[in-house]
């Protein structure tokens, strides 16, 4: 058992030295993408009032006219959708589902403004080819050459999707934030830059750019349940002769988890659609893509089993060393010195070996900060990464349990986004005001008109009156 834990280790190092080798190769992109793209930017919003004023500031602020911001409201409580309806209705597209329908999970809720999309009039008859689907969590922050970085990909008719970077805009936060920061870099700079050249890139579920034409391929409900569902999506994208593609020169800020617990909560999510998508296997395995793409994908599939199987063994392993330093310490670092500090060494490498890599990549991509600074970053990113263990054996839980429910990860206040949301709220209170004013003036001028009718009526009974006078006169002098 200790050998297969080994080698599944020493395997998993070797990915990575290759991934990382193979990533720090160019992609040739054209200079320019067409030029009759549409971007309508989805928004799946369900109690999102701490932060989605920023992002929908952040949307519209982007270069350009070609995009429109659609707000999927799935049935929230609060000021959501009343935040979303301050901005300009001509740009933010307010999509707002109710009980019984809402708070069935994100893919359902993408599927409903996705079929909304498909067969209203809001594309005005664009070509699908040229309409580009990008979902972004209510958190997101793009950067401003997304839409430049993207079209360049699209210039390829096969290719289905484009995902962009992830980064925490909170990452100075806390040390917790910091290691979510650097987990996004390592992934995206080494395994979806690698995986680009291999044809296998996957979806996130923020920062993901789709071609309507592809999302009309898979039917009239392109994502699934599954609790991963832009991981599925990606995959069944592949399996249909489309081709994804990563834009490694733009990204995504979203809103870093502050709290361990809600961490791994998360995490726990995640790796249980993760387990979901092992249905897709046999599908890969089966089909006509290429052989790299294959082993890839598969790999990457049923990478799951590596976290459930060495976790009870990394465990086992640091409890009986912790047991044996504290009952003989001198023997225990004896038996680690000896022989020129090989057990210490061997130790050190299947557990750190792969820091200076993670090192480098986060630097290059934060050089605000010392490289020996990212290095000491990449020793506590290792430790941080065992918290997939607690996370793994839920999901495996949950699996068990058939449990596919899952809570929301809450928002933390966001002051800049709060900010954006309250003057998104004094406009909607001036114009409701300005409306006020406008009714009250309405109301003045229709009891003025009120007043001009009394005053011609009585003008008209005044004339009457002195027409009677008239008549009554001439009598007078007849009967003199």
């Amino acid at each position: 058992m200790s050998l297969l834990i080994f080698l599944m280790v020493a395997g998993f190092m070797a990915y990575t030295v290759m991934s990382f080798i193979r990533s720090r190769r160019n992609w040739s992109v054209p200079q320019t993408g067409p030029n009759d793209l549409f971007f309508v930017f989805m928004v799946p919003c369900l109690n999102e009032e701490f932060v989605l004023g920023r992002t929908l500031q952040n949307l519209l602020d982007q270069p350009g006219s070609n995009f429109a911001v659609m707000v999927i409201d799935d049935g929230s409580d609060d000021q959501t959708a009343a935040i979303a309806r301050s901005f300009d209705p001509e740009r933010v597209w307010v999509f707002q589902r109710t009980a019984p329908e809402a708070r069935q999970g994100k893919g359902e809720a993408l599927n409903a403004a996705y079929r909304y999309l498909t067969h209203s009039d809001v594309l005005k008859g664009r070509d699908p080819k040229s309409v580009v689907v990008a979902i972004f969590d209510a958190d997101g922050r793009i950067q401003r050459n997304a839409i430049f970085e993207t079209s360049r990909y699209f210039s390829d008719p096969k290719t289905a999707a484009v995902q962009i970077g992830v980064r925490m805009y909170n990452a100075d936060h806390s040390l917790l934030t910091r290691m979510q920061d650097m987990e996004f870099v390592v992934f995206t700079e080494i395994f979806q830059r690698s995986r680009q050249h291999l044809g296998s890139v996957g979806m996130g579920g923020n920062g993901q750019f789709c071609r309507l034409e592809a999302l009309q391929s898979l039917g009239d409900a392109p994502w699934t349940d599954c609790l991963t569902e832009d991981l599925d999506l990606g995959v069944r994208l592949l399996l249909g002769g489309w081709s994804n593609r990563f834009a490694h020169k733009s990204y995504v800020s979203q809103q870093a988890v502050t709290d361990a617990r809600r961490l791994v909560r998360q995490r726990a999510r995640w790796f249980q659609g993760h387990l979901q998508c092992w249905s897709l296997i046999p599908k890969v395995v089966a089909s006509n893509l290429s052989g790299n793409q294959v082993n890839d994908l598969t790999y990457h599939l049923s990478s799951p089993a590596i976290v459930l199987l060495t976790g009870p063994a990394v465990v086992m392993f640091m409890a009986v060393f912790t047991v044996a330093l504290v009952a003989a310490p001198g023997d225990t670092v004896d038996a680690m010195l000896a022989n020129n500090g090989l057990a210490l060494g061997l130790s050190y490498m299947l557990s750190f070996g792969l820091a200076p890599f993670y090192a480098l990549v986060y630097w290059l991509q934060n050089q605000k900060s010392s490289f020996l600074k990212s290095l000491f970053y990449a020793h506590l990113f290792v430790l941080y990464g065992y918290l997939w263990f607690p996370a793994g054996w839920m999901a495996a839980w949950k699996i068990v349990r058939r449990s596919k429910g899952w809570v929301k990860t809450t928002r933390t206040v966001d002051p800049d986004a709060l900010s954006a949301s309250v003057e998104a709220g004094d406009q909607l209170a001036d114009s409701v005001e300005a409306g006020d004013q406008l009714a009250d003036s309405v109301e003045a001028g229709d009891q003025l008109a009120d007043s001009v009718e009394a005053g011609d009526q009585l003008a008209h009974s005044a004339e009457a009156g002195d027409q009677l006078a008239d008549s009554v006169e001439p009598v007078e002098q007849g009967a003199a």
